[in-house]
Formats: C-alpha cells, structure tokens, sequence
C-alpha cells in the first residue's frame, strides 16, 4: 500500500471516484505487459462463427485460471473448461439476436454501457503503456522509500573499492560462499572501518548520500547487495540489523505505484474532459419525452400478438 503523504494534495472524491472506475470497470494494470494476439488459428466454429485460440488464452488470464503469458493448448483442462464456455456463451448470444434482444430499448441501452466500460478499460491499459514510464516508477519508489524511512535506524558494513571490476570479484567471492567479514580487512580502501570488519554503526538511511538509501531498502537483514558506486568509490554493502521494519523492495511496492501513477494520469484525463464536455444533469425537460413502448418480436420471426404486454420500462431489471 502507498505511503498516505503522498497522497496529500489529490482532491479526495476524485480519487474515490478513480479507485471505483478501475474496481467495476477495468482490470488492475497487469505487472508485465501481455502481447495481445488479434485472431490467430480457430478454436472452435459455432454456427459459422469463429472462437480463436487466442480468445481463449486472453479469457483464462482473465478469469485467473493461468499467469499472464501462459500458454494453453487444447487437452489442458484451463483451455478445455474456457472453451466450453465461450461455446455456449456464443450460442446464447446467438439466441438473444435471433430472438432481437439487441433490439429492445432495455438491452441495447445494456449493451452501449458495457461497450462504454470496455472502451473505459481500453483508456486505461493507453494510459499505461504511454503515461506510466518507468522514470516515474523509479521515481515514485524513491519518494515511498524515502517517507517509509524517515525513523529507520539500520546497522550496515561496508567494503570499498576503486573499481567495478574488484567489487565484483568480491561480490561473486561472497555468493560463493566467503565471508563478508573475511575479505574486509584485506580488501577495503576505507582505514576507518576496515579493522572493524566495515561496521559503520546504526545510520538513518535518509541522512546517507544517494544511492544508499535505495540499496539499504532492497537488502534485506543479514544480506550483502550487489556492488555500487557512490562518489567514494565502489561500495559492497551488508545490512546487519535494523531497527523498524523494512520498507517493500522495488517488485513489491511496483503494482501500488502502477495503480496511483495510473489513476493520477486518469484523474488528469477527466478534468479535462469534463472542463472541456457539455453536460447536463437532470435539469427539466431532459426525460420530458418518456419511455417509448416497445414489442419483442416473435421468437420465430413472426410480429408479436397485438394484445402482447410491453416490456418493463427501461431502467428497471428485467
């Protein structure tokens, strides 16, 4: 979950009204952009009417019976089940047009809302495959690190060497099973720390030059990060103890920030459009003409009976 302060300054209801939209009607920003196959080979054929692999592989991720990226082929029981949905959801929707469901006021006005969520959702995934980049992730991330650890405390040690190449020779020595503490003495330029094993004591991360307080929020306690460079020199550091908790690393913390950074650029996108949109809302006259009665056809294709009830008004559930 985002840090609250960095929510300081969206206008409350707005951004109620943006968490709605993605829960009804759109999906949650995937982690990892999914190609989108358009048609491909057929599935199956219903009536005439083509159900492509590539509808079913979209509908398993959807429905969350696969990951994103999964294939599915036929015999798996994920395809199997899923295709036989789409099956008969195709010949219901074939039924409700035969039967001229799409013709009913009710329906067609269904029908033009559900293309409205759908186009919705559309707006969505353009937003983040155009406005969510990854600068602003990172840069989001450093915001929530740096607010998550304003009263850290967190015992770290360090090597410092001149080059990338040493560091990394010595970060591999570690990986393969040494001691960090072995090779400090040996190895370190820093005289003050190296005959201390490289204990630099409990620091306040925010209080250390960039880039340690992201690499002390991705190091877990008792782990060694990767080698990095500072205006020193090459640093290979250890987290030894912390007093707070750790913040969430980059991959932990990314979807929240997808979302807000996501629902930032949609809050954007609707101010706009409503400065810029005529609207009117129930003001005299707009629903002045009333419903307009309406006969289903026969089933068979012949006209209904004279004496046939209407429908239910549009607007109230069938």
């Amino acid at each position: 979950m985002l840090n609250l302060k960095a929510l300081r300054g969206y206008p409350r209801l707005i951004f109620a009204g943006l968490a709605l939209l993605m829960a009804a009607s759109c999906s949650p920003p995937p982690k990892e952009e999914v190609p989108v196959r358009i048609e491909g080979a057929t599935a199956a054929s219903v009536n005439g009417e083509k159900i492509y692999t590539s509808d079913v592989e979209l509908e398993a991720v959807a429905r969350g019976l696969v990951p994103a990226g999964t294939k599915v082929k036929p015999g798996d029981d994920e395809y199997d089940t899923v295709l036989n949905q789409l099956i008969e959801q195709k010949l219901m929707a074939q039924e409700a047009l035969r039967r001229g469901l799409d013709k009913d006021p009710a329906g067609r006005r269904r029908l033009e809302m559900a293309a409205e969520r759908i186009l919705g959702n559309l707006l969505v995934e353009n937003l983040v495959a155009e406005d969510v980049t990854e600068d602003q992730i990172e840069a989001m991330y450093e915001k929530q690190v740096s607010l998550q650890q304003d009263d850290d405390e967190v015992r770290i040690a360090h090597i410092l060497v001149n080059t990338q190449e040493e560091a990394q020779a010595l970060f591999d020595r570690i990986q393969a099973g040494e001691s960090f503490e072995s090779l400090v003495s040996a190895n370190s330029l820093d005289r003050a720390t190296r005959m201390e094993q490289g204990d630099l004591g409990y620091v306040s991360p925010n209080d250390e030059p960039a880039p340690f307080p992201l690499v002390i929020a991705n190091t877990g306690e008792g782990e060694v990060a990767p080698p990095f460079q500072s205006a020193d020199g090459w640093h290979i550091l250890k987290v030894k103890k912390r007093r707070s908790r750790a913040p969430k690393t980059r991959e932990e913390m990314r979807p929240d920030i997808v979302t807000f950074l996501t629902l930032e650029q949609i809050a954007k996108i609707v101010r706009r459009l409503r400065a810029e949109a005529q609207i009117q809302q129930g003001e005299p006259g707009l629903d002045a003409a009333g419903a307009t009665p309406y006969t289903l056809p026969d089933a068979d294709g012949d006209d209904a009976p004279a004496d046939q009830a209407p429908p239910a008004p549009e607007g109230t559930e069938l």
